[in-house]
């Protein structure tokens, strides 16, 4: 039996609302914002309580790569990994841990990440160190979408282990080679990472490269910008999205394709996140409900919509069972796998989904309808089938309910490392920006 490919498609910074499917408001734009995102949506599965293992990048990455919280490792402890730990040997995925794409490139599929990276830097880290046949892309946070440079100047694009120059919108160039990679494979099994840095800032469209050169190419300030450039930069993505699924039709690939679209957190400042509250750096539910669509025709009928929880670490386990190839014993994964919910959208798995950060003292489980939040000295408890905006408090209605929820997590706390004391905390998205539940 053949075994099926996978092509995961992260976004960098995209809201809830942000795609038609989810609710996007009108953008003006032919089709609406995500035509093609919207059609991956009709002929697959939607979820609609789909969580990122953080509401930062980096931490988020680390999951995705392992199919472990990201608490275990180190270097997810940055909030988020920033250019400072360039030659730092520890903040980084280590060469040694398995990954999903080490797992499946052992097992003879042929394995690319095209885009960012940001799970540390050369020399101690890179993607081909970590399982990845092919790069293409960033390695850091945040790049140019012209000069591909990064915030203190220096190119950071890289083909493989070299540092490579390119004219194009780095939106383009990521799309372009995504589906050459597919168009190249053959009948050889493949995984493809693609992770683009839309829609995070610079907010620059295709035509924006006279602003681009103006400036030398440098990553301009995080203020700019406006809703209508953020949602083109979508809609470019999306375009990509649909000359890369064309790919996979013309090759034949289509049908035994399982092709995952998500977010690594929740939106920033021209993202919609409704009906949530929160953004980015922030444990309520706009920081960490994401946009999630799997489509593969084989074993997902068309038209699905599920609201189990699902978080970004499954994807490894998903993945991994539907290749029938097993994980790494000595690294057990925490994510579960959710072949089953492809059969049956109503399934659940058995079990509590959790997530702490250092920036504000946050802390989150969510467990059924349930949600349990802390922010710094202020604790939470939310019915979020009734109550999605985290606007009515219950914890003085039910103290017994928050208590066994307050101790479990801090019986699963128990079993991760603790944050380091030297960990970074960003502080780029000021507290003014954050907003608080009602007491």
């Amino acid at each position: 039996m053949a075994r099926p490919n996978f092509v995961f498609i992260l976004a960098d910074d995209l809201g809830y609302a942000d795609l038609g499917v989810t609710g996007a408001r009108d953008s003006g734009l032919p089709g609406g914002v995500s035509p093609n995102l919207d059609r991956l949506a009709r002929e697959g599965l939607l979820f609609t309580s789909g969580y990122s293992n953080s509401p930062v990048c980096s931490p988020t990455r680390f999951a995705l790569a392992t199919g472990r919280y990201q608490y275990r490792l180190r270097g997810a402890a940055e909030e988020p990994l920033a250019g400072t730990a360039r030659g730092n040997p520890v903040l980084g995925l280590p060469p040694a841990h398995p990954t999903l794409a080490s797992l499946l490139r052992d097992a003879g599929y042929a394995t690319a990440l095209i885009g960012k990276w940001h799970l540390g830097f050369r020399p101690h880290f890179g993607p081909e160190k970590s399982g990845y046949q092919m790069f293409f892309g960033p390695m850091a946070g945040g790049v140019d979408y012209f000069s591909h440079s990064s915030r203190d100047g220096i190119v950071d694009l890289w083909e493989n282990e070299v540092q490579v120059r390119r004219e194009g919108y780095l939106t383009d160039l990521l799309s372009e080679r995504a589906a050459a990679f597919v168009r190249a494979q053959g009948r050889r099994p493949f995984m493809l990472s693609l992770h683009y840095t839309a829609p995070h800032w610079p907010w620059e469209t295709r035509d924006d490269i006279a602003e681009s050169r103006r400036i030398n190419g440098a990553i301009p300030h995080t203020d700019g910008g406006s809703i209508a450039t953020y949602r083109r930069m979508i809609h470019h993505m999306d375009e990509g999205i649909g000359a890369l699924m064309a790919a996979l039709r013309e090759t034949g690939a289509d049908a035994d394709t399982l092709v995952v679209f998500t977010s690594d957190n929740g939106g920033e400042r021209f993202s919609d996140n409704w009906p949530f509250i929160g953004q980015k750096m922030d444990l309520l539910e706009g920081g960490i409900r994401v946009p999630l669509l799997a489509r593969w025709p084989a074993r997902i009928a068309a038209g699905g919509v599920t609201d189990t929880p699902a978080i970004t670490m499954d994807w490894v386990a998903t993945m991994l069972e539907a290749a029938g190839v097993a994980p790494d014993p000595a690294h057990p994964l925490d994510g579960a796998s959710l072949v089953p919910l492809f059969a049956d959208p109503t399934w659940q798995p058995a079990r509590n989904l959790f997530w702490r950060m250092a920036y504000r003292g946050q802390r989150a489980m969510r467990q059924g309808q349930w949600k349990y939040l802390r922010i710094e000295d202020h604790e939470y408890l939310f019915d979020l089938e009734r109550d999605a905006r985290e606007r009515a408090n219950q914890a003085a209605r039910q103290p017994e309910r928050i208590a066994a929820m307050r101790a479990a997590w801090d019986a699963w706390a128990a079993t991760m490392p603790g944050i380091p004391a030297d960990a970074r905390v960003s502080l780029v998205y000021g507290e003014a920006q954050m907003p608080r539940p009602s007491h």
